[in-house]
């Protein structure tokens, strides 16, 4: 086992460029990585696909560390790497995405982007489908690959408070958010039955857009649509 000492001098080599003290301390150090990726063994992801996540976190904890801060290396290596394999959870997310679908979604973004920059409002499925020539349904799909159904009962993030999304929902009042809620729950019931569906079952029921359509035996693009239209009106009546 190397002193605290010697790990930093390897570490100082490691920064340097020494390719001969990174691998010692990545083999000096398996034990630990090994011990922090334990936790996620249960997350879908394997185990090689961890220790190499873990070995990439401490690859960083070598390039970033400061030896003249009073740290211990391996105290400043654990959250590295257990920020690495969050970061890789976060980004590849619980549903697997092909990197085709990834690709395009990323391309999508950068095109409402740039599309809202200039006209001051977002782009159709329609349009954004010309623009790629990919048919409207695989555009939905790449859109929705990327993000989780947002339950408006979900507690609110950054928030140190009871706050709930539907609390923040757009154009509430928060003075009148009480009246608000009712207003919403009324313009539900108000809505045809298949509407009312598509609003329960995105935003109370935590349901995507495909289980949606395939409940409702119409076609993704359709209950992209309508639950645009449905909101957009929704937001017209709280204004």
């Amino acid at each position: 086992m190397l002193d605290s000492e010697e790990i930093k001098k390897l570490v100082l080599e490691a920064q340097k460029g020494d390719e001969n003290a990174k691998n010692i301390l990545v083999n000096e150090n398996s034990s630990l990585i090994k011990s922090v990726i334990k936790r996620f063994k249960d997350k879908g992801i394997e185990y090689e696909d961890l220790y190499q996540l873990g070995c990439l976190g401490f690859i960083k904890a070598i390039k970033n560390f400061n030896a003249e801060y009073d740290v211990k290396f391996s105290t400043y290596v654990v959250p590295m790497v257990i920020g690495e394999i969050k970061r890789f959870m976060r980004d590849d997310g619980e549903i697997k995405v092909s990197r085709s679908l990834k690709s395009l979604n990323l391309s999508i973004n950068k095109f409402v982007e740039s599309y809202y920059a200039i006209n001051k409002e977002k782009p159709s499925i329609e349009q954004i489908s010309k623009e790629f020539n990919v048919d409207e349904q695989e555009i939905i799909i790449a859109m929705e690959a990327s993000k989780k159904p947002v339950s408006l009962f979900a507690p609110l993030e950054s928030e140190d408070s009871d706050l709930l999304v539907i609390d923040r929902f757009d154009s509430l009042n928060n003075d009148n958010s009480i009246m608000d809620k009712i207003t919403i729950k009324e313009m539900i019931k108000a809505l045809c039955e298949r509407d009312r569906k598509i609003i329960l079952m995105r935003y109370f029921y935590d349901r995507t857009q495909s289980e949606v359509a395939k409940k409702l035996g119409i076609s993704q693009v359709q209950v992209s649509r309508l639950e645009n239209k449905i909101l957009e009106s929704f937001k017209l009546k709280l204004s």
